[in-house]
């Protein structure tokens, strides 16, 4: 059930009263975007997010039948350095188990986690440089970050598409909390990024946070200054992005 709707600045933010009822929300608004956008178009591009907090969204969104998946081309938005091809803990091996095997989109683009971070940089660019962005489904860490995008590396007029960047230590300390590594020292220390400027191209942007341990993250998102220190934030100057939290994250602003 949705509890609360407000604006922030231009962000629509939406509070629901659970985290399956705000997943359920995120995913049907999702698809009706997409059939509105296949309706002039003969396919769209997506970028999703890999993490825990977007479980309740993926499962409801993979489950609906009334998408035409055939014409949707997927990519995703970051990726550990040096980590083994196979590990589970690879957000494209996470974006495989809980989507990619499941629907037949037209296209699946893997940042790959083994690949030279320079060629895997490269390669995603030129991706991106070809085709339009048309939705973008993300989630926002405990730090504010947006993708992988730090406070300490994240550059709202970034000339870049795509980068490699270092990890500061609350977003590691992130993987543990969320159950992807036993101990940060098993967290990476690097990670492939699409930059902010990159995410916000996209017309449409979905940002799906629950949890409390993202309440404060969503309260600077929402309340803080536009800022990188709160990379989030800058979703509140883009015309098309919705904010989607559940009574946990979304504490300090009930």
């Amino acid at each position: 059930m949705l509890i609360r709707n407000f604006k922030a600045d231009l962000l629509d933010v939406r509070v629901y009263d659970t985290r399956l009822n705000m997943g359920k929300a995120a995913a049907d608004d999702v698809a009706a975007c997409i059939k509105r956008l296949l309706s002039v178009k003969d396919d769209i591009y997506m970028i999703f997010a890999a993490a825990p907090s977007q479980n309740e969204f993926l499962s409801a969104f993979a489950d609906n039948d009334g998408i035409e998946w055939s014409r949707i081309h997927a990519l995703h938005m970051d990726e550990y350095v040096n980590l083994p091809s196979d590990a589970p803990q690879g957000f494209g091996n996470f974006l495989r188990s809980a989507i990619f095997d499941k629907v037949p989109f037209a296209s699946v683009d893997y940042i790959g986690s083994d690949a030279a971070p320079e060629e895997a940089c490269r390669r995603y660019t030129e991706i991106l440089d070809s085709v339009t962005v048309d939705i973008v489904c993300m989630g926002i860490g405990e730090n504010g970050h947006i993708a992988f995008n730090d406070p300490h590396v994240a550059d709202f007029n970034d000339p870049l598409k795509v980068k490699k960047v270092d990890l500061d230590e609350k977003c590691r300390l992130q993987q543990v909390h969320d159950g992807c590594f036993g101990d940060i020292s098993e967290v990476p220390e690097y990670a492939i990024t699409l930059t902010v400027p990159a995410m916000c191209a996209a017309d449409n942007l979905f940002c799906i946070v629950p949890a409390s341990t993202k309440a404060n993250a969503v309260k600077e998102t929402v309340c803080g200054p536009v800022s990188e220190t709160c990379p989030a934030s800058i979703l509140r100057t883009h015309s098309n992005a919705v904010l989607y939290t559940d009574a946990d994250s979304s504490r300090y602003l009930i």
